[in-house]
């Protein structure tokens, strides 16, 4: 039985690891003829939704803590394009620190609203099919983050906007944005531009998050040995 174990955990481990188009096929040709009975694809498909479970749940935790957004380069909310000259501006002026409450209050937004995702993600897992499965297996390095953009993304905006809106209330972000556009028009020869912050802020939101996503799936492909035994623990049970 350990033994039967142990095959099933090295053929999972194995196959989750492949980065090659030929992912699938790789799965199936280290199937043995002896171990065949006890792994079969769908075990491997059950395998692979857990190891997605906790590559997303790993990257709604990352950027759900204090800093998960602002002490992420990648992922930083920087300040809007469209309003950059305002910044630069008010810098000159000496409001640096209204500049700096309303980035730090951005990211905060960003953090408060990511928890809402972990179930989107779960529900996307719990409904893929075998061939959304065997898509994924033979795809990019990123095939699953992209499986879930297509299933979740319309439907995490929708959550997440008026989230990161109320957020935004509740962290400062909007009375940030007041105070630095108040000391904008005070400068003689200026006109502040009208901009959707919820939007901005939801949409860099979302954009991290996938960014997180997409390096969790990486690690799982790449390196799937710290994962690999607790995934199978989890898919066989206790051995």
């Amino acid at each position: 039985m350990r033994r039967t174990v142990m095959l099933s955990m090295l053929t999972l481990a194995l196959a989750i690891s492949s980065v090659n188009a030929g992912f699938w096929d790789q799965a199936e040709k280290i199937i043995t003829p002896a171990s065949q009975k006890n792994l079969s694809k769908s075990t491997i498909v059950s395998g692979l939704k857990e190891a997605l479970s906790l590559g997303t749940a790993n990257a709604v935790s990352s950027v759900a803590k204090m800093d998960g957004y602002l002490g992420n380069e990648a992922i930083k909310i920087l300040m809007p394009e469209r309003i950059r000259t305002v910044a630069n501006t008010l810098k000159k002026f000496g409001y640096q620190r209204q500049v700096d409450e309303f980035v730090l209050s951005m990211n905060r937004a960003a953090e408060h609203a990511a928890p809402k995702a972990k179930s989107y993600f779960v529900e996307a897992i719990r409904q893929m099919s075998f061939e959304d499965a065997k898509k994924i297996l033979k795809g990019k390095d990123t095939a699953a983050t992209d499986y879930f953009k297509e299933k979740t993304y319309d439907k995490l905006y929708a959550a997440f906007e008026p989230s990161v809106s109320s957020s935004m209330n509740d962290v400062g972000v909007t009375r940030a944005y007041k105070n630095m556009m108040d000391k904008y028009t005070t400068i003689p020869f200026v006109k502040a531009e009208s901009f959707d912050l919820d939007r901005y802020v939801t949409d860099k939101s979302l954009d991290g998050l996938f960014y997180m996503v997409g390096q969790e799936e990486m690690k799982i492909r790449s390196d799937p040995a710290a994962r690999a035994t607790d995934l199978l623990k989890k898919v066989f049970g206790s051995v």
